[in-house]
């Protein structure tokens, strides 16, 4: 099991990075939350977990360890896939989904995308106590001062699993609705919400 890895981040997305070890080049799977962090820099430590399904195996990344433990808990739930917990840790900070399964918050949780009414019952039903009984301190997200196009926004969307006419009709709405400059963290977390 590789824990974390430390390096270069050669090239970053929103969804994605491939970091740079030693000459070894590591493609992680990240969520927003962790992107805010690295947005700013050539290098660092992400935790790392590998998902390892039959046809797959695929590396993910996380700025905190205690995101990595939040997406640990996720994924123990029946019918939230590593997909599904990438796209909650993206579409809302870690802290206030931690939050809205311990307070029960359901319409919060059904929001985002991929979750229903019955698998938003259930990540309260399985996770409340166990969640309620972690302390989380997520540091707060550092968003990036620059404004990035829409097209970015799509990209990013379309490697989390959402259709491109979709993405782009998301993207577009909220790019009509704000009338100042969004940074590309926003953007996307605005798409994800009118999807």
């Amino acid at each position: 099991m590789i824990a974390f890895v430390r390096g270069d981040f050669v090239q970053k997305q929103p969804a994605k990075v491939v970091v740079d070890v030693n000459g070894i080049g590591y493609d992680l799977q990240i969520s927003l939350h962790t992107y805010s962090f690295i947005a700013n820099k050539e290098s660092g430590l992400l935790y790392t977990y590998l998902h390892i399904t039959e046809n797959a195996q695929t590396l993910f990344g996380f700025a905190e360890l205690e995101e990595k433990e939040l997406f640990l808990n996720l994924i123990s739930v029946s019918g939230v896939g590593a997909a599904t917990a990438r796209m909650m840790l993206s579409g809302i900070k870690p802290e206030e989904l931690t939050k809205a399964i311990v307070q029960g918050n359901t319409k919060l949780l059904e929001s985002i995308k991929g979750i229903g009414k019955k698998s938003a019952e259930r990540l309260i039903v399985e996770l409340r106590d166990k969640l309620g009984k972690q302390s989380v301190s997520f540091l707060p997200s550092s968003s990036t001062t620059e404004t990035l196009s829409g097209y970015d926004a799509v990209v990013a969307l379309v490697s989390l699993g959402i259709a491109k006419p979709v993405a782009e009709q998301a993207v577009k709405k909220v790019l009509a609705s704000t009338s100042e400059n969004i940074v590309l963290e926003d953007l996307i977390k605005n798409a994800l919400k009118n999807l």
